[in-house]
C-alpha cells in the first residue's frame, strides 16, 4: 500500500522509520541482548545486515514484538515465546503498548515523514495508530510478509538507503 508517490530522492535518518516483524526464530541466551540480534527469522537478519554499516540509518528500525511492543534494535531483551494469535491481542498490544510508543516515536521525530512497515497482517492491527494520522505521512508503505525484504528493499532504493 503506497498512498503518494514515494520518494525519490536521499532521506536523512529522521525523515524515515522502518517497522519489522519480530520473529519465532531467537538466539537462546541467559542474558539479555540488542533485539537486533536476538532475531533470527523473517527479514531481520537481512535488516541487520544491511545497516550494518550504517548506524545512523540502522538506529531507524524497530521491531514489533508481542511481548514488548516496538523495540528499537540496542533494546536489550531476552529470549522468550509470545505470538499475537488473534485479533484481540494486536488490539490489546496496541492500546497497551504500541499506541504510546507510536505517538512518544511522533512526537520525538517531527522530520518523520516516510514509514516502511513489513510485518503479516496480524501485527499491523498492532500498528493501527499510523492510519490515524495520515497529515504525517507523506510516504507509507506497507508489505504484509515478514520475509519479503526484497519487496521492503524497493521503498529503501527510493529513500537513497540501499
Amino acid at each position: 500500500m503506497t498512498p503518494n508517490q514515494p520518494p525519490t530522492r536521499l532521506l536523512m535518518p529522521d525523515e524515515a522509520l522502518v517497522i519489522l516483524n519480530c520473529s519465532r526464530s531467537k538466539l537462546v541466551t541467559s542474558a539479555p541482548i540488542p533485539a537486533l540480534e536476538l532475531y533470527q527469522g523473517a527479514c531481520v537478519p537481512h535488516a541487520r545486515e544491511h545497516f550494518a554499516s550504517d548506524p545512523a540509518r540502522r538506529a531507524r528500525i524497530r521491531i514489533l514484538s508481542a511481548e514488548h511492543g516496538l523495540l528499537r534494535p540496542d533494546d536489550l531483551i531476552s529470549t522468550y515465546d509470545r505470538r499475537l494469535r488473534t485479533r484481540a491481542d494486536a488490539l490489546c498490544l496496541h492500546e497497551q503498548t504500541v499506541s504510546g510508543q507510536l505517538d512518544a516515536e511522533l512526537a520525538d521525530t517531527p522530520a518523520l515523514r516516510h514509514l516502511l512497515i513489513i510485518v503479516e497482517p496480524l501485527y499491523l492491527l498492532a500498528l493501527q495508530q499510523v492510519f490515524d494520522r495520515p497529515d504525517r505521512l507523506e510516504h507509507l508503505a506497507i508489505v504484509t510478509s515478514p520475509w519479503a525484504w526484497h519487496d521492503g528493499l524497493e521503498h529503501l532504493r527510493r529513500w537513497g538507503w540501499a
